[in-house]
């Protein structure tokens, strides 16, 4: 009796152990909390006071009410901007993901071999900085120097204007960009492929379903919920894309390729106009948000079918 009392009265209460299992999770969160809003909800919150001002970065400024915003919307480099951003987006996030839809089921097929080094070869590419992968394709297609002219000349052939015609300049970056990300999003449906039942296959496999039918059967559904985040966060990573471009060509030829991003930063730090480009961002950010909820209303409706 006397030691399972000592005992007793050696462990600590409930109470003092309850506080620090919530005390920890508590500690975690507020450090991303606190990151969160110093690095994200506070600059939007000084965005959109500046969007409503002639701010130039120096000095004071004055409020000016929705002027910035009429004078985006009637401002044609805007639209020709927003189009293109618009363009890009919709040729790159189907090419992404059926690129990173593919490599995902060779490598998790089970009679591929060397699926590890695959792997890895496809996720090398994720690794590089946009500008390295813009350089890169920029030394692959470039028309003076680029390689893939000089094999097109090497047969005869004569050089394509890979850099000075803004249709195939913007299908140059589309292609770099999805090489660039086919890899993360890759992995995602790796993981998404592995957790559908092996018994929904041998099923499959009984009732005579070939590959093509099990595929389109059974793991495109299974893989839905992975499919819808794939396609966000590429959407959202589209309208916001920036580096590659600057470091492929330069929005060129001439203005012609010039996104949304790249229209902010030149006017806010080019020309000074700090409280336009803000409101041109604070523009994009509802498009981004409106993307965002369009999809989650039509990815709640599917899965409720």
């Amino acid at each position: 009796m006397t030691k399972r009392a000592s005992a007793v009265s050696a462990s600590p209460p409930r109470s003092r152990r309850r506080s620090k299992y919530t005390l920890a999770p508590l500690v975690l969160i507020a450090a991303n909390v606190v990151l969160f809003s110093l690095f994200f909800v506070w600059p939007a919150v000084i965005g959109l006071v500046y969007s409503f001002t002639n701010y130039t970065g120096v000095g004071a400024f004055q409020y000016i009410g929705l002027d910035n915003y009429h004078n985006l919307f009637g401002d044609s480099t805007f639209y020709d901007a927003l189009t293109r951003t618009l363009l890009y987006a919709v040729l790159f996030v189907p090419l992404n993901f059926g690129l990173s839809l593919l490599a995902a089921n060779l490598v998790v097929n089970k009679h591929a071999k060397g699926a590890s080094v695959a792997r890895v070869v496809f996720f090398i590419p994720w690794l590089l900085s946009p500008i390295v992968v813009g350089v890169l394709w920029r030394w692959l297609f470039g028309e003076n120097f680029g390689l893939v002219n000089y094999v097109i000349e090497q047969f005869g052939g004569s050089a394509v204007p890979w850099q000075s015609n803004a249709d195939l300049s913007l299908i140059v970056v589309v292609m770099a960009a999805s090489w660039a990300w086919t890899g993360f999003s890759m992995l995602l449906f790796i993981a998404a492929i592995k957790n559908v039942p092996v018994s929904y296959y041998e099923a499959a496999s009984l009732d005579g379903a070939g590959p093509w039918r099990q595929f389109i059967s059974i793991t495109l559904p299974s893989i839905a919920p992975t499919s819808f985040i794939v396609i966000l966060l590429n959407t959202i990573n589209a309208m916001k894309e920036y580096p590659v471009f600057v470091a492929l060509n330069n929005g060129g030829p001439g203005t012609s390729n010039n996104l949304l991003v790249q229209y902010i930063y030149e006017t806010g730090f080019k020309r000074g106009q700090i409280g336009y480009a803000s409101a041109a961002s604070f523009v994009l950010m509802l498009i981004l948000m409106a993307v965002a909820i369009i999809q989650l209303i039509v990815n709640r409706r599917v899965e409720n079918r």
